[in-house]
């Protein structure tokens, strides 16, 4: 794997500027780009951190989400992006392919990320972690972190929503979920799937980290989708694309071309 030269200093710099940007008035945007030319095309429109979402990233090399691309396919890709861009990068690297932290932080900051998105489903398993194995894993990766000098912002996620029937009150048990990894040394945490507006609410409520969600998250709760004031209004500390960017630019792309067929 070839991966360009990183000096760490810078990004401890990057660590801490990215960790900043979770605790302010309006919630942190952070496009969800997956190659060097949409890193730039959202630099160049002005946003001072981006994400890289594991299913955009895939879907550029050719393969599907849940870990599909190997460990080594995603650092790459992380290093390509970092290195064409100046800015904080934070990186999906889904449930962590099964890979020791130590290991995983050290190829994420040898890559150029200084953040990190973390889900508790497994998927070479095909099962989630149960809350206290992902509250330790990252436990883990914040002590990998510290040892390497970067505090290297971790957003926690549980995807307690995307399988409700497997929970008896699956509100609860996202809420107990993020708080352990709130314990752990999470920086923000980020179910998936909010099923309504009630239910952000309500977790909001009870959770003290800054909140990730979903650009345009809840569907068909309110007659139009949530937009950046009613976020920030609610308290939502951080927002990301996953891969809805990339997905919306498919018409895009049909609409300039389609004068051309």
């Amino acid at each position: 794997m070839v991966l360009t030269m990183v000096d760490y200093t810078v990004l401890a710099e990057r660590a801490f500027t990215l960790l900043q940007g979770h605790h302010q008035d309006e919630p942190l945007v952070l496009p969800t780009v997956w190659d060097a030319w949409s890193a730039r095309a959202m630099v160049d429109v002005g946003f001072n951190a981006l994400s890289i979402g594991s299913h955009p990233l895939a879907d550029s090399l050719g393969h599907a989400d849940g870990e599909n691309m190997t460990l080594e396919q995603a650092l790459e890709g992380i290093s390509r992006i970092t290195s064409a861009v100046d800015v904080p990068v934070t990186a999906d690297l889904e449930s962590g392919h099964d890979t020791p932290a130590p290991e995983l932080i050290a190829g994420l900051l040898e890559a150029g990320a200084v953040g990190v998105n973390i889900e508790d489903t497994v998927h070479s398993r095909g099962s989630m972690r149960s809350p206290e194995e992902h509250a330790e894993y990252i436990w883990s990766l914040r002590q990998a972190a510290e040892a390497q000098r970067v505090h290297v912002v971790i957003n926690a996620r549980t995807d307690v929503f995307k399988y409700p029937g497997e929970f008896e009150d699956p509100t609860a048990e996202v809420v107990r979920r993020l708080r352990l990894c709130t314990e752990a040394g999470a920086d923000s945490v980020y179910p998936v799937r909010l099923p309504d507006v009630g239910t952000l609410k309500s977790i909001l409520e009870q959770i003290t980290l800054p909140l990730n969600v979903t650009a345009h998250p809840i569907k068909g709760a309110v007659p139009e989708e949530l937009d950046l004031a009613q976020l920030t209004e609610l308290g939502v500390g951080r927002v990301t694309f996953g891969p809805l960017l990339q997905a919306a630019l498919t018409d895009c792309f049909a609409d300039f071309t389609r004068a051309w067929q």
